[in-house]
């Protein structure tokens, strides 16, 4: 599991460290961690060209105490102190390692080897100084960024990100992840994340991301003395004379292997048996998937669906008929342009704040919403469920981002539900198989939806195997 935690939280964890260590013990274990993780981006030290932004605060001093290690294995580190101070011990340790201040000045492609940002860092406000921005945009982007701990400018505990920020290649956080590292559009800005141990004890996080491990041992597995009913029936409302694509797309997510049957009920049956001979009718289900290219028809699939009391993934065309709060277990599964309509903002100020929106849906509508985006954000209300609020997902390749790949999703976390998993871990279990599906299909290059749902199987089977634990994230 990666944990994400709020400022507070680490704030109070490291001050009960530092209560046990000997003073700047802590600073030191960071700023080690920092020096090999620059290290490791340059490949070598001796020689490379190394220019600290600092600030006033401790991450300052992590990269100062981290720029002597480097400039003792024969780097060339310079500083520029930023917003007029520095941690001095941080910097007599530069100093006496060899290591100079220098004034800001523009920096062009070649004349340094990386930048580190420990201007601001997790408590810092959002946004940047105008004297850091000064400073910065001379900076030739070519040149590679590491943060310390976050980059600078961004909200360390939304994501979000408020006027400008620093953008980086690596960034080197310590203790645990930040809730920016993993949701957008901060983590975005975030470049590679390397976590440093330095043996913080934490409490339970706010939000986390599943990893490989995780997501196995989440996923149903049949019993031996199973039966297709036990196994869980799942059924598709979806697709239309109009669009019956999405009906064919919504059974394929679905016919993944998780449940022992599906049941289709909408216009599109041809179609849909034409390429699932196995799906059948109308019966009773343990779960509903329903509202993708339901056209006209979707407000009386949706209260059919509710009607029935299981649990029922709602997407699509089926939103706009969703009336808050919902009574029964559900899965809202928006895209940022949906969620707005139901929350009556403008779509940008859903990607601007998609952790925030999604938390606010889940209140609203009393219910597990799964916001779709790069890092599609699963929140439930506060109240429901133990362990952390939100989950982020981080599996996936830009060319998801393709028709009737929403749809695919909707019929998995439907398949889930019905093989038991309560909605919030059918929601995270899905996103992570969906995004990981798109990986192996994809091989690096396009995807459309159907090539998502024929890997469905070859993800989980992985997933089952010895090879678990060594799975990419």
């Amino acid at each position: 599991m990666r944990s994400a935690h709020t400022v507070e939280q680490v704030r109070a964890a490291e001050a009960a460290l530092m209560a046990t260590l000997p003073e700047g013990a802590l600073m030191q274990r960071a700023a080690t961690g920092l020096a090999y993780a620059i290290a490791d981006l340059l490949g070598s030290v001796y020689g490379r060209r190394v220019v600290l932004l600092v600030g006033p605060g401790d991450n300052g001093g992590d990269a100062l105490y981290a720029g002597a290690q480097l400039a003792r294995r024969g780097a060339y580190v310079e500083a520029w102190i930023l917003l007029g101070r520095a941690h001095e011990a941080g910097l007599a340790a530069l100093r006496a390692a060899g290591g100079r201040v220098s004034r800001p000045r523009p920096l062009s492609a070649g004349s340094v080897d990386v930048v580190v940002d420990g201007v601001l860092g997790i408590g810092g406000r959002p946004g940047l100084p105008a004297e850091v921005a000064e400073a910065v945009i001379p900076i030739h982007r070519s040149i590679p960024f590491v943060a310390v701990d976050v980059p600078s400018g961004l909200d360390c505990d939304t994501g979000e990100r408020r006027g400008m920020a620093l953008r980086a290649d690596l960034t080197v956080t310590f203790g645990t992840h930040k809730i920016a590292h993993l949701a957008d559009p901060a983590a975005a800005d975030c470049g590679t994340i390397t976590l440093v141990d330095i043996g913080l004890d934490l409490p339970s996080a706010e939000v986390e991301s599943l990893q490989a491990a995780d997501v196995a041992r989440l996923l149903p597995a049949p019993r031996p003395e199973a039966q297709k009913y036990t196994r869980g029936v799942v059924g598709v409302r979806a697709g239309s004379a109009r669009y019956p694509g999405a009906a064919v797309l919504s059974v394929a997510g679905a016919s993944c292997g998780l449940a022992g049957m599906v049941r289709y009920v909408g216009e599109a049956a041809e179609q849909v048996r034409a390429r699932h001979p196995e799906v059948v009718g109308a019966g009773k289900v343990q779960a509903w998937v329903v509202g993708s290219g339901t056209d006209t028809d979707a407000e009386r699939h949706l209260e059919e669906a509710l009607a029935d009391g299981v649990p029922v993934v709602i997407d699509a065309d089926a939103l706009a008929y969703v009336t808050a709060p919902l009574t029964g277990p559900a899965v809202l599964t928006p895209h940022a342009g949906e969620l707005a309509a139901m929350l009556g903002v403008e779509r940008r100020e859903i990607e601007a704040r998609p952790l925030h929106f999604a938390r606010q849906a889940a209140a609203t509508y009393g219910t597990v919403v799964l916001l779709k985006g790069r890092h599609t954000v699963i929140a439930r209300p506060d109240g429901t469920g133990s362990g952390p609020r939100g989950r982020i997902n981080t599996t996936g390749t830009p060319y998801l981002a393709t028709a009737g790949a929403g749809d695919v999703l909707g019929g998995l976390i439907g398949s889930l539900l019905a093989a038991g998993l309560d909605e919030f871990d059918a929601a995270g279990v899905g996103a992570w198989l969906h995004g990981s599906a798109a990986i192996l299909a994809g091989a690096g290059g396009p995807i459309v939806a159907s090539d998502v749902a024929a890997h469905l199987a070859p993800v989980m089977r992985a997933l089952a195997g010895s090879d678990s634990e060594g799975m990419k994230d």
